[in-house]
């Protein structure tokens, strides 16, 4: 990312269509801009030295190479920027997602989606609020999915054949989930749930389950701020293995 200083909003809304052009490159190559002379980058974007030269003026630089020091600079101070602990997480969950045994985890949740006609998405409060944008995912799929925030919604006295609940809980434990669950169970559903825990109860109920693992957030006397960054990425990485 390129410093906001050099390119504000306002400044890149007034690129005509080679400006913006130039700044993509520009952003796309930040690294090794700075050691590139003003016609090796004419040469690369195939525009004209006087053309990069107006850019660098419309952007507040003097000249060119006025502006890869400017670059150099903003370069050196985001290298002493650490990364934010929740940052850390994010990024470490997101290195497990490479492995063999993840591609796994997801392949068995796959394959008891794609064996369902219907997929109900479960879950409460935020969780609720993803299982909204679950269901409507999967549909944009072609996999017929409804979204579930009310634990007392009464269900049928029958059986719900070739149906998957997909639960979602942070803690696991959420008392209404659980009791849902049990409820599917006992009309025939498959259950799949995604949960931070992996010995939660709610995981234990499950056919399978498939937990992210991050530290435990809690703000405001007690409400949960764990990320869940994982399960919007888990939802869509179970969507795009059933076409």
């Amino acid at each position: 990312m390129v410093n906001q200083q050099l390119f504000s909003y306002a400044i890149i809304q007034k690129f005509n269509e080679t400006e913006m052009i130039l700044y993509k490159y520009m952003i796309a190559n930040a690294e090794k801009l700075p050691y590139m002379t003003i016609r090796e980058l004419a040469a690369e974007v195939h525009v004209s030295t006087s053309t990069i030269i107006r850019f660098c003026n419309k952007i507040d630089c003097k000249s060119y190479n006025d502006f890869k020091e400017r670059l150099n600079r903003y370069i050196k101070e985001r290298d002493d920027i650490a990364p934010g602990i929740d940052l850390k997480q994010i990024l470490h969950y997101f290195q497990g997602t490479t492995t063999c045994a993840f591609e796994r985890k997801i392949q068995e949740g796959a394959k008891m989606i794609q064996e369902a006609e219907m997929v109900i998405f479960l879950g409460l409060g935020s969780s609720g609020a993803l299982a909204r944008y679950g269901a409507r995912y999967f549909s944009n799929f072609g996999k017929f999915s409804v979204g579930m925030e009310d634990a007392l919604y009464p269900l049928m006295e029958t059986t719900y054949p070739k149906t998957c609940v997909l639960a979602l809980s942070v803690s696991g434990e959420t008392t209404g989930v659980i009791e849902s669950i049990q409820k599917f169970r006992t009309h025939g559903c498959s259950i799949l749930s995604i949960t931070n825990d992996p010995n939660s109860t709610i995981a234990k109920l499950s056919d399978w389950n498939i937990s992210y693992c991050l530290e435990s957030e809690t703000v405001n006397g007690g409400f949960n701020a764990t990320s869940q960054v994982p399960v919007i990425f888990l939802i869509e990485a179970l969507a795009r293995r059933i076409i």
